[in-house]
This record gives structure tokens, C-alpha cells and sequence, in this order.
């Protein structure tokens, strides 16, 4: 048995190390070749993927509740944040189909008129602003979850999904109503608010010192996935799996379905809301027709593809899945010739095609998705037992 958990924490470590590397080389990378490469692009979207695929990893394969409300919540997420760090002296402009907004409260400008607005001190009012505004994402998110999960969570399987899946086009619909135009600006974009480039540090003269526009997002995101991973590996987590495996059981053995199954549901709203904060610093404006039916179904596909039960399935698989749709297969929309002749197929939209079938290998031949319910300590894991067999 000690034996057995020397090598579990050897896996562990081991992956520490990797995360640690991928996180140093990911600045150093920023900082030596050019910004502007569709690496950093893939790196800060797939960061933010992960995290709402983890969080709906959480309710999906480690609860079992089948939910599909995740663009809901991430907009509701970025509409909070976005709304909670548009500077105070261009907020007129922005709403400028709504002249007259009463709500001018700025997290960013409040710890400005503490702390100054010039120099360090700005810098650190903006880091303290834009974590209270994605805190407050998360929670907004939460707190709706709550609300519709009274009456959504007495439902099961596809008749759940089918009921966040329309609670999330509601809420889109609501989002760019004119009647709350001084809120949420209705059908136009938000924006002016802090990026991930703004945490970049730079000179007295304006000059860029240090790059960490792609550091920041998978700080944000490793940090969020940690605790949803503490969560899991704690009592409530055991519960959880309990709950997935066979509710009739796990009440026998005394667990409050109703109160773990509302409980699971608010936190990975919570981890989505916060992804949703993250997605509007990744895209610079925030437009509710963004978050479409679609964006949930990209993230249930991540989720199935890296393993349904998986944290590190969910991981893995967003930045494949990112890296595929964005970098790797974009020659295929372009016009190829050989020897002057220019070769069939190839033309807008062909990358999704071939991308498609690239997801259907996937699903016929990894029937568990790429990991299974297995994480990367285990592989490591697995690995070391089969040399001492040896």
C-alpha cells in the first residue's frame, strides 16, 4: 500500500513539473518570438476552454447530471465582468445608444480613487478590479444556477439538458433586450475593458518589458482547475461519483441527492461564470449572439473527446481541439497548386470537413475519449508498474 502511494505521488509530481515547464516556456516563448503568432491564440482560448470544460467535466462525469446550459453561464460571466471594469470616463461612449445609464460603477476605478491611477498603483488596481469583477462572474453565474436549478434539477438525463440548453437561449435572448440597453448595452458590443494584454509590464515610456498576455489565462484557468480538482478528491467529490454511479445507493448510504446535486450544479456555474469572464478578456468585446448553442456543444465535445470523467482528458483535449480548428488545419481553406494546377477541395470550409472526420476517428476508435476516467499521475502511474513487472 506505501509502495502504491510513493508511485501515485511520483505520478503527481512528475506532472507538476510538466505544468510548471509548459508555464515557463509559454512566457519565454511570448517574449522571443513574435506575439502575434496563432500560438498565443491558441494558448489563451484553450486555456479558457479547459476551465469550462473541467467545470462541465464536473457536473457531467463526475455527477451525472447531463447539462448543457454552459454558454448560459459563461455569458452571464462575461456580461458581469465586462460590465464591472469598463472605465467610468468612456462608459458614455460605449452606451452611447443608451445615454443616460445610472449604473456607472467601475471595480477598477474603485480601487483607483484608493490607490491612485498612476504608475505601480494603477497597475495594481487594475489586477484588483479585474479578480473581483471575474469573482463576481463566477458568483452571478452561481446564484442564477441556484435559481433555475429549484426547479431543473428534478429533471434527468436528456429532459435536463434540453431544459438548461433553452434556459441559456432565454438567456441570450435576454441579454440584448433594449429594455435593459443601460445595462447590458442590448444587441451592441461591450468593450474597453482590461484584457489579458493589459497585464503586460511595461516601461515609463510605454515600451512592452514583459509579455504575459498568454501567461495570465492559464494562471486564471490552473488555478480554477486546481480547486475543482481538490473538490473532487474530497468527501463532497467521493459524493458526487456516489450520485453518478447510482443515486438509489448513494441515498441508502445517507447523502442528500437534492442538496449535493443543487451543490455540484452552483460550482461548476460558478467555474463556467468565471470561464465566461476569462472568454471576454481572450475576445476584447462582449456580444451575447456569441454565445450560442454551439460554444456548449464545442465544450461537450472537448469534454468527450479528452474523456468524460477526466480532468486532464478536458484539458489536453481543448488545447487539441483549439490548436486543430485554429492553427494546424488552416492551410486546408486556403487555394493549393501544384505545378500550376490548382488541386480540388482545397477552399473555404474545407478545414471543417477534414477536422470533422479527424473527431469521428477519435470517437470510433477511443471509445472512452483519450483518457478514459484516467488522469496523468495514473498514466505515469501505469508506466512505472509495468517496468517493475519487467
Amino acid at each position: 500500500m506505501l509502495n502504491e502511494k510513493k508511485k501515485l505521488n511520483k505520478g503527481s509530481l512528475i506532472t507538476l513539473i510538466i505544468i510548471l515547464v509548459f508555464l515557463i516556456a509559454t512566457i519565454v516563448l511570448e517574449n522571443t518570438i513574435n506575439p502575434n503568432s496563432l500560438l498565443f491564440t491558441v494558448i489563451r482560448k484553450a486555456a479558457v476552454y479547459s476551465l469550462v470544460a473541467v467545470s462541465m467535466n464536473l457536473l457531467n462525469g463526475f455527477t451525472g447530471l447531463f447539462s448543457l446550459g454552459q454558454a448560459g453561464f459563461m455569458l452571464l460571466g462575461a456580461y458581469t465582468y465586462a460590465i464591472l471594469t469598463i472605465p467610468n470616463d468612456v462608459r458614455d461612449i460605449i452606451y452611447y445608444l443608451f445615454q443616460g445609464s445610472s449604473f456607472h460603477v467601475s471595480t477598477v476605478g474603485f480601487f483607483e480613487g484608493i490607490l491612485g491611477d498612476t504608475g505601480v498603483a494603477a497597475f495594481i488596481s487594475m489586477i484588483l478590479g479585474v479578480i473581483i469583477a471575474i469573482v463576481a462572474g463566477g458568483l452571478v453565474a452561481a446564484l442564477v444556477a441556484y435559481l433555475i436549478g429549484l426547479p431543473v434539477l428534478r429533471l434527468k438525463s436528456d429532459y435536463l439538458a434540453i431544459a438548461t440548453l433553452g434556459f441559456a437561449e432565454i438567456l441570450r435572448a435576454i441579454f440584448q433586450w433594449d429594455k435593459l440597453g443601460k445595462i447590458t448595452n442590448g444587441a451592441n458590443a461591450l468593450r474597453g475593458y482590461p484584457t489579458f494584454s493589459d497585464f503586460n509590464i511595461k516601461a515609463e515610456n510605454g515600451a512592452t518589458v514583459l509579455r504575459l498576455s498568454s501567461f495570465i489565462p492559464l494562471l486564471f484557468a490552473g488555478i480554477c482547475i486546481l480547486v475543482i480538482v481538490l473538490l473532487i478528491n474530497s468527501s463532497y467529490g467521493r459524493a458526487f461519483k456516489a450520485i453518478r454511479d447510482d443515486e438509489v445507493a448513494a441515498e441508502a448510504m445517507g447523502i442528500n441527492l437534492a442538496k449535493h446535486k443543487m451543490m455540484s450544479f452552483c460550482i461548476s456555474s460558478f467555474f463556467a461564470g468565471v470561464g465566461g469572464a476569462l472568454f471576454a478578456m481572450f475576445a476584447s468585446t462582449v456580444q451575447a449572439k456569441t454565445f450560442t448553442s454551439a460554444m456548449t456543444y464545442e465544450i461537450f465535445l472537448i469534454v468527450v473527446i479528452g474523456g468524460i470523467g477526466s480532468i486532464s482528458g478536458s484539458c489536453i483535449a481543448s488545447f487539441l481541439y483549439i490548436a486543430c480548428s485554429e492553427w494546424w488545419l488552416r492551410f486546408l481553406d486556403n487555394t493549393q497548386y501544384i505545378n500550376g494546377t490548382q488541386l480540388p477541395l482545397f477552399r473555404n470550409g474545407f478545414r471543417m470537413v477534414v477536422f470533422s472526420v479527424v473527431i469521428m476517428v477519435i470517437v470510433l476508435f477511443f471509445r472512452d475519449g483519450l483518457f478514459g476516467d484516467k488522469e496523468l499521475p495514473d498514466l505515469f502511474k501505469k508506466r512505472r508498474v509495468k517496468k517493475d513487472g519487467e
